[in-house]
């Protein structure tokens, strides 16, 4: 897919999730909305779900995929690089990404980004796993990091 055409699928993804979660200001609600919204609508999302950070925990949120780790180890893995370098990371390849927490043997390639709440601190991130390698870029980033911003707005 090009990048014109993947960034014209988050804006209309965006547009739906922004009117959708009118209907709530509860951001595991909001969650679980964008959850849908995205693994039903973006090809290649194998699993797509939210770790909330809770008591310097990262634990399951909504998804969609096959079943999730319950608990991420803390500082191992994709999302708590997310978390500990307060960005988005993008994993071309997960095998060789140093820790990675395999929940899933299909998953290849990973996104991670993070939620930050009204007063900037990260409250959870979103992960999105694939079977493909390769399958995350910038356009992935901008699309779901301006996806992640709706959840406390």
């Amino acid at each position: 897919m090009t990048n014109e055409k993947k960034a014209g699928r988050y804006a209309r993804i965006y547009a739906q999730a922004e009117t959708l979660i009118k209907a709530t200001t509860h951001p595991v609600s909001r969650m679980a909305t964008l959850t849908a919204l995205l693994h039903h609508k973006q090809s290649g999302f194998f699993w797509t779900g939210f770790y909330l950070l809770e008591q310097g925990a990262l634990v399951v949120g909504p998804y969609q995929g096959p079943v999730a780790c319950l608990n991420l180890k803390k500082d191992t893995g994709v999302c708590w690089a997310a978390v500990n370098r307060g960005e988005s990371v993008v994993v071309a390849d997960v095998h060789q990404f140093p820790g990675h927490i395999a929940c899933s043997s299909q998953s290849n390639s990973e996104i991670v980004v993070p939620v930050r709440n009204g007063a900037g601190e990260i409250v959870a991130v979103l992960d999105v796993d694939s079977r493909d390698f390769d399958r995350f870029d910038e356009e992935d980033r901008k699309g779901l990091e301006k996806m992640v911003e709706l959840i406390y707005s």
